[in-house]
């Protein structure tokens, strides 16, 4: 296996648009990466250009410690693995998986051998006589797979590898890719816009943006400790709750004063801590990182929201528009008297989710509370929010987009 290294990587079309910008990014040996992003945010170009299957127009990528600017596909010792499994229909799944090494001179003992054993790996062994109009999707993909595996190269690059199969096969296939990846130990580059994927395989996962790299890190920390505001709602199912206002004081807690509304939002104690010691309207205590009167964006994830019955406490008033029941928990959305929170960020993941479909948004704010078992409440009822004692809280700066405090 090997380590993949891009040292300033960038692709700008001839048509002047710009693919990749200046990314930087150690893949480590042994390591699944998962590159994720909405449409259009460079990640299959990048993955492309490590392949060798797209020329870089600046940088260095380096695989196990060796530059391979300028080496063809074949000399760069990786093995691709694309959405459409591209199998020879003609040709048995034997055929299919040890074709490469038939061009490569490979003895037939050989060939035989290491076909076999990728194929019992993969559950393939009672289907090596069929041709692939005779497999599910899913073992179609196991097939391609396994064509890739028997190469032994020293890194794995699949490109939305999942997105032709359906809900519960991509789930299952999700858990073998993630369980073979850990058996082999390989080096591994995954490429998906589905964000579930990315949080449920990586070992690190990179987010991108309009060719940008975002963050990079642990699916946990990134979800945890967003780095900015696409990245807080690109990440995590449902995405996060969004509103803007001031930070104000009432007594010796912090709150949330809503823009266009007469409302206060109660904010979590982790809030008032990064105030300081001081806290006078416009000021700034050394040490601190949030000021009284410092407008915000505040984010708060599904699971951090208290939803109370009845329209008094200490909270927002809110009216439920929709209760989902998912059997084990509920997912419960709310609507409040605030203005949605509209930025750049947040109109480029909506266009990407609903492919290209006219963008629409209420005059108010929507919520999704995330609650164990049955719904306490149901549609049309009067409910007050807040955030849950001890939850996270994310806050990021209106101009900037950037965290703040997360």
């Amino acid at each position: 296996m090997a380590e993949v290294l891009l040292d300033g990587v960038s692709k700008i079309f001839r048509d002047g648009t710009v693919a990749v910008s200046a990314v930087d990014l150690t893949v480590k040996d042994g390591e699944l990466l998962v590159l994720v992003g909405p449409s259009g945010c460079g990640k299959s170009t990048l993955l492309r250009m490590v392949a060798g299957l797209e020329t870089e127009t600046s940088g260095r990528i380096s695989i196990g410690g060796e530059v391979v600017n300028g080496r063809s596909p074949a000399k760069r010792d990786i093995a691709m693995v694309f959405q459409n499994y591209a199998l020879y229909p003609h040709m048995t799944v034997r055929r299919n998986m040890e074709l490469a090494l038939k061009l490569r001179r490979m003895p037939k003992p050989e060939r035989r051998r290491r076909v076999e054993e990728v194929a019992e790996i993969l559950g393939l062994v009672d289907l090596l006589e069929r041709r692939p109009s005779r497999l599910s999707g899913g073992q179609r993909q196991r097939v391609a797979m396994g064509r890739a595996i028997v190469r032994q190269p020293a890194v794995f690059l699949l490109d939305e590898p999942l997105s032709n199969l359906d809900a519960k096969l991509r789930s299952q296939v999700r858990a073998e890719i993630t369980e073979l990846q850990r058996r082999l130990g390989t080096t591994m580059i995954f490429v998906t816009h589905d964000q579930i994927e990315a949080m449920t395989m990586a070992d690190r996962v990179a987010v991108l943006r309009r060719g940008t790299l975002q963050q990079v890190g642990p699916a946990q920390d990134i979800y945890d400790h967003p780095a900015n505001l696409f990245v807080a709602d690109f990440i995590g199912s449902p995405a996060m709750n969004l509103i803007a206002g001031r930070i104000v004081l009432r007594g010796d807690q912090a709150v949330l004063s809503v823009s266009g509304s007469s409302s206060y939002l109660p904010l979590p104690a982790i809030v008032r801590d990064a105030i300081g010691a001081g806290g006078s309207p416009g000021e700034q205590p050394d040490g601190a990182r949030v000021a009284v009167g410092q407008p915000v964006i505040f984010g708060f994830r599904p699971e951090g929201v208290a939803i109370m019955p009845g329209g008094d406490g200490d909270g927002m008033a809110a009216t439920v528009r929709l209760v989902e029941s998912l059997g084990g928990e509920a997912l419960v959305h709310v609507e409040v008297e605030a203005p949605p929170v509209v930025t750049d960020e947040i109109l480029e993941i909506a266009d990407d989710a609903d492919e290209g479909a006219p963008l629409e948004f209420g005059p108010r704010a929507r919520f999704v509370a995330k609650v164990p078992g049955a719904s306490p409440v149901s549609v049309g009822d009067r409910v007050t929010i807040a955030p849950k004692p001890g939850s996270r809280a994310h806050l990021f700066d209106p101009t900037t987009s950037i965290a703040i405090l997360s």
